[in-house]
């Protein structure tokens, strides 16, 4: 008798469909919210790593046209519009610009200056420049290429999986309306 009425009350309990779109919506707003804001978060991950390339093809192209000597001021202004450009803090962002001359008869890339704006980050050392090898294209024998670095320390808006990181370019260019483009003075 008791196994009957345990029977017939889980055939009603089947046959209801009182309370399922309350459940269903207690699972669903979740996923769904969760989903929302992990796309938001990606989003804007992708937006600030694009941003940050952008701005920094803008420093190398800027750069790469002077045809006087830069200074550390004109490379501390130079951060200050790749900051004002990426929407970030001042002390969030770092950029390194390096003048690279490559040497046929060495088969080797030369550091002849480099120069660092912002916190974290030293110039470039000779062995670093040597290994640029695969990273620069194709330069003829004491041919000039500026190299721009920059760095953004990105801290996700949302905590959805996504780690801090630094954004992190690496920007070639040639000198465009001198043959190189030197630190202070030319010799």
């Amino acid at each position: 008798m008791i196994i009957s009425r345990l029977k017939k009350a889980a055939s009603i309990f089947r046959r209801e469909e009182d309370g399922s779109v309350a459940i269903e919506t207690v699972i669903m707003v979740p996923i769904l919210f969760w989903t929302f804001l992990s796309s938001v978060g990606i989003f804007h991950a992708y937006r600030q790593h694009s941003i940050s390339q952008k701005a920094g093809y803008t420093i190398g192209d800027m750069i790469s046209r002077e045809t006087n000597p830069i200074d550390q001021e004109y490379l501390t202004g130079a951060r200050k519009l790749f900051q004002f450009l990426t929407l970030t803090e001042l002390n969030d962002t770092t950029i390194r610009v390096s003048s690279i001359k490559y040497d046929a008869t060495q088969d080797k890339y030369l550091k002849e200056w480099s120069k660092v704006s912002g916190p974290g980050k030293s110039e470039m050392t000779a062995s670093q420049a040597e290994g640029l090898h695969g990273r620069l294209p194709i330069m003829k024998d004491d041919e000039f290429m500026m190299v721009v670095e920059t760095w953004i320390d990105y801290d996700p808006v949302f905590d959805i999986g996504l780690n801090s990181h630094d954004v992190v370019n690496f920007i070639f260019t040639r000198p465009l309306y001198a043959p190189r483009v030197c630190w202070n003075q030319c010799n």
